[in-house]
């Protein structure tokens, strides 16, 4: 549940690549204890502005505020010790080291763990929520995808994070398997981690999410509940084309 409070806040943020604009001129806000979506095709820019709010890549104009304090140009390792998280959509846990060892990282070096021990005791706590522990001695590299994905949360949550920003958590699993995360990011949430879903599949989107930010060609087109957005025809539009948005104007004015 949300408690009203902005924990971070995006303001007129852009950036480009070469002659290609990726993201242009965004706006919006999280706030604590909320699950947002952000959607898009594929290309809006979805994972750019998550690198830019993470200090991946930085902001060629516009500014990135946490409780008020500016982290626009701010590096990867302060985002995790200001408690901003993520998963890539891409899972690239270290294969040499144990799923443990994996977890026990975060702990260490964003978290900042007293020493190995703690961290290694805080992790099997985050193994264990998030379904991992009977794995807790394996190499990472012998994980199922399911796993992997599993691993990439307990491994976030091991940041002790305040905002969370999930990069196509469920892509490549089944139904099952989606209901399974939606599960855990909803137990996620209960914490009162403010947790940002970057996502393709709409039964997540629709289903996990409060309020939906939808970017197209790297800007902010449409923001508002699930039902707001399903009706909204600059969406559509995006989504399906000119046409398809046309008729969904005739249908509603019919």
């Amino acid at each position: 549940m949300t408690d009203g409070k902005t924990i971070l806040r995006v303001t007129g943020v852009s950036k480009s690549f070469g002659g290609i604009q990726a993201v242009q001129n965004v706006s919006f806000t999280l706030t604590a204890g909320e699950i947002v979506a952000l959607i898009g095709p594929n290309g809006a820019g979805k994972t750019t502005l998550v690198n830019l709010m993470t200090g991946t890549q930085t902001a060629d104009a516009g500014e990135i505020t946490c409780d008020g304090l500016d982290i626009t140009r701010q590096r990867p390792f302060q985002a995790a010790r200001r408690g901003i998280a993520r998963t890539f959509q891409i899972v690239q846990p270290f294969p040499e080291m144990s799923v443990i060892e994996n977890v026990s990282a975060g702990a260490l070096f964003a978290a900042n763990a007293k020493n190995r021990a703690v961290a290694e005791e805080e992790a099997m706590t985050h193994l264990e929520f998030v379904g991992l522990q009977d794995l807790a001695r394996t190499p990472a590299a012998s994980l199922t995808l399911p796993n992997r994905k599993r691993l990439e949360l307990a491994k976030s949550l091991a940041m002790n994070p305040r905002v969370l920003l999930l990069d196509e958590v469920n892509a490549g699993l089944n139904p099952s398997e989606i209901d399974g995360a939606l599960e855990l990011i909803r137990k996620i949430s209960d914490r009162g981690i403010t947790i940002m879903i970057i996502e393709h599949l709409m039964k997540v989107v629709m289903s996990a999410s409060e309020r939906i930010l939808v970017l197209h060609h790297g800007e902010l087109i449409s923001e508002g509940t699930p039902e707001e957005i399903v009706h909204d025809d600059k969406v559509i539009e995006a989504y399906l084309g000119t046409r398809y948005a046309a008729r969904h104007r005739e249908l509603a004015g019919g």
